[in-house]
């Protein structure tokens, strides 16, 4: 995901196709980072580290108005979205810079909450980055990640346990951990966090119109040439592919299609 600093080995695993920007533009600050709007207030500033496509940043960015919002991104790609999202909504106060999470362009203490969501199980050093995130922070860091061995569904469909197997293969040959939320505590710690808060909270697809959305999002990602691709380096054929595709679809078909996965939400003092 990042690729400026000591870090260069981090890939990031979803690549940035349509499929992944388009899902990852469907979050809001409600169902990705409720755990942190209680904490927030008006006039506040923010980092959001790894904005992504910035859904997420700029419904921060409403609520702390008229205080300093920055998203960055290691994706030039990615900003271009994020900045073209700004101005469909007629923000023109929040900005967005290419960035390194270990490497911030930004005196200490220059932000009051620095914020990720989905970042860190990215990265090689998820506690380097941290400790940055730490260095710029006045006072609130909050990170959020999934826990993929977590995820549950139903019905069983084998293709999707292959899925699964596969991407968790595939995060750990790019130095990734894709368990990342069972020890977003210990990393935290391990930076330099103090008076932690930790919680747990989940997506869960379960009523038709979601279920539809996630089924065809995941098939279209397994797919796309990013995860063929890296697929195919872990040892896994063409057939393959097509087998984890199918089996999102089959998935979805489903009357009783249900789909969860479990999040660990970490704020931390410095």
């Amino acid at each position: 995901m990042n690729t400026t600093s000591r870090h260069s080995d981090n890939r990031y695993t979803h690549g940035y196709e349509a499929p992944v920007l388009a899902a990852h533009a469907t979050r809001t600050a409600e169902s990705s980072a409720g755990y942190l709007l209680p904490h927030l207030r008006p006039g506040m500033s923010l980092l959001d580290v790894g904005c992504g496509p910035a859904t997420i940043t700029l419904d921060l960015a409403s609520r702390l108005r008229p205080g300093r919002v920055i998203g960055v991104d290691a994706s030039a790609q990615v900003l271009d979205a994020a900045r073209a999202e700004a101005a469909r909504r007629g923000d023109a106060t929040t900005s967005f810079q290419q960035a390194d999470a270990t490497s911030l362009p930004f005196p200490d203490g220059s932000f009051d909450v620095v914020h990720a969501h989905q970042v860190l199980q990215h990265l090689a050093d998820p506690v380097a980055a941290l400790a940055e995130m730490a260095r710029v922070a006045g006072s609130l860091v909050a990170v959020r990640d999934v826990e993929y061995r977590t995820m549950s569904w139903y019905p069983d469909v084998p293709g999707l346990g292959l899925w699964l197997d596969t991407y968790r293969q595939i995060a750990r040959a790019n130095n990734a951990e894709p368990d990342a939320g069972r020890y977003l505590k210990a990393w935290a710690r391990a930076a330099g966090l103090t008076d932690l808060s930790v919680g747990v909270s989940a997506w869960t697809y379960a009523d038709p119109a979601s279920v539809g959305w996630w089924s065809h999002s995941q098939a279209a990602r397994v797919h796309g040439e990013a995860f063929t691709r890296q697929a195919i380096e872990a040892g896994r054929s063409a057939a393959d592919v097509e087998e984890m595709t199918q089996a999102w679809i089959d998935w979805g078909n489903s009357p009783d299609a249900y789909f969860t996965m479990a999040h660990t939400e970490v704020l931390g003092r410095v």
